[in-house]
């Protein structure tokens, strides 16, 4: 059964994170494919500048709702099927639903769906890693918040957010005396270096002074 585990820690959060909530909402809406409108990229921002605030909210809720079950699927499978509660950090085994969210990014940043070109995780990174371990989580996402609210560019916040996810997960980890605290910086570092690699054009525009804040039309 822990076998079974392990493959449901691997497979399920990438099919299901694949899922696109932005590629599905826009092809109702407007029968358009939103890797092809706007910044190009099939997530929540760009739903929200060419589709409209009613296409984003549910773009928000199925990227939110696919993020936060993939990682619960994962720990319910280890407690029904192999008796152990992966939260506890005692048995040692708090890195299973890292690799979860790894996997579920990976699923929303890569879709087989819809060959493996999806949006580039932040929303759905979000929700995974506030249900992963919730703490370092709302720490990055304030910054987040805060970045976004003086300079007014998503991308920006995403970016500085994802570099501090490695260094903030170490701190706390260390400090909680999380046994699997080593395994998860890096872990975190991969998720970081992720978001990174798939904001480069983003990280381009800002530097040439061309990115559009948020707000504005695309």
């Amino acid at each position: 059964m822990t076998v079974l585990c392990y493959v449901i820690m691997i497979i399920v959060p990438y099919l299901l994170c694949g899922v696109n909530s932005a590629i599905i909402v826009t092809r109702i809406k407007s029968h358009q494919d939103i890797r092809e409108l706007g910044s190009g990229n099939a997530g929540l921002t760009n739903t929200l500048r060419t589709q409209g605030k009613l296409a984003a909210l549910f773009v928000l809720l199925g990227d939110v709702l696919k993020g936060v079950l993939s990682v619960l699927i994962v720990r319910l499978s280890f407690l029904f099927l192999a008796g152990i509660d992966t939260t506890v950090y005692a048995n040692g085994l708090n890195y299973v639903a890292f690799v979860a969210a790894l996997t579920g990014i990976l699923g929303h940043v890569f879709p087989i769906y819809f060959k493996f070109r999806g949006g580039k995780g932040i929303l759905v990174s979000v929700s995974i890693l506030m249900t992963v371990e919730w703490i370092p989580a709302c720490i990055l996402l304030g910054i987040f918040i805060i970045i976004v609210a003086f300079t007014r560019y998503v991308s920006l916040g995403s970016c500085a957010a994802a570099v501090l996810y490695g260094p903030t997960v170490l701190i706390y980890g260390l400090i909680v005396n999380d046994p699997c605290v080593y395994i998860n910086t890096v872990i975190a570092l991969l998720i970081g270096a992720l978001i990174v690699y798939m904001h480069r054009s983003n990280i381009v525009r800002l530097k040439n002074g061309t990115e559009k804040k948020l707000g504005q039309k695309a």
